[in-house]
């Protein structure tokens, strides 16, 4: 089984990058963030296109922001939309939305953003994370929770920490949370295949930033061990971020059983010319 996780900023722009990669990659399970579509609305634009190519859908979405998904070649039951006891900001938003996929609990989630460090988002994405946790304790052995976490794990997981001093993504209360989640045993599959690889998943559109390789990795697929020994590869998917009308992040996909492109390694295609050097560049928001 194939899964993957998109962070597609946008459904309704991303439509004609969507169906070819759906064809090209044929991924079973593929868990979709940001699509900032009402449910009738991702309905009447895509049923039918996903429908003909095998895919039965899960939505949890809403107008302009925010919005999450779950597609399927592989069974779709359960399905469960929103986090029990979630703050909202001020009101409930689409984050998650969770369903059981061929035997396994797949959960796709879009995490608060925390805008800056200390403010009333951050909290709310630190109080979100917990409620997320909370639910996934609840859950099966099989589980994978995926998407959009807006954390890096670690220092690794960023071009240049020098350069994200003072932001979030990086901080210890949000690398706590993450790690809160992760020892109800979960495990991060693809940096565990590839433990010291330069692997991102997110580039600014601004500034060069993806041709540059200067990214993070924040799109995350985390599998409780009766998934995560299954993986046969893990990796991401830059080709689709590449071109014309990408979203900003690439996909993530795992194969579970077998692997049929084989294990090709972590970042496909590798980035030809990326930026190493520690101070080289700043984030596009602090120039």
């Amino acid at each position: 089984m194939r899964v993957a996780t998109w962070n597609v900023n946008s459904l309704k722009q991303r439509i004609p990058r969507l169906l070819p990669w759906l064809d090209e990659r044929r991924p079973d399970v593929v868990c979709l963030q940001e699509t900032k579509l009402a449910d009738d609305a991702l309905a009447e634009l895509l049923g039918d296109e996903l429908s003909k190519r095998g895919y039965e859908v899960a939505a949890h979405g809403e107008a302009t922001w925010n919005g999450v998904a779950i597609l399927s070649r592989a069974g779709l039951d359960d399905v469960v939309t929103g986090l029990a006891d979630a703050p909202g900001f001020p009101h409930p938003e689409a984050r998650a939305i969770a369903a059981t996929c061929d035997g396994v609990r797949v959960t796709s989630v879009y995490v608060p953003n925390g805008r800056q460090p200390g403010s009333d988002h951050y909290r709310y994405k630190l109080e979100w994370l917990g409620a997320l946790r909370e639910v996934v304790a609840q859950g099966p052995d099989a589980a994978i929770v995926c998407g959009d976490m807006n954390i890096a794990p670690t220092d690794d997981d960023v071009f240049d920490p020098d350069a994200y001093v003072g932001q979030t993504h990086v901080t210890e209360p949000e690398r706590e949370a993450l790690a809160e989640l992760q020892s109800l045993g979960l495990r991060d599959v693809v940096r565990e295949r590839w433990p010291s690889e330069r692997v991102f998943t997110y580039w600014d559109y601004r500034a060069g930033m993806f041709h540059q390789d200067l990214g993070m990795r924040i799109d995350l697929i985390l599998a409780s061990d009766p998934v995560a020994e299954r993986v046969r590869a893990a990796w991401v998917d830059r080709h689709a971020r590449k071109g014309s009308g990408p979203s900003d992040h690439a996909p993530v996909i795992v194969d579970l059983d077998e692997a049929p492109d084989g294990d090709i390694g972590p970042v496909v295609p590798p980035p030809s010319r990326p930026v190493t050097r520690r101070g080289a560049k700043k984030l596009p928001q602090s120039g």
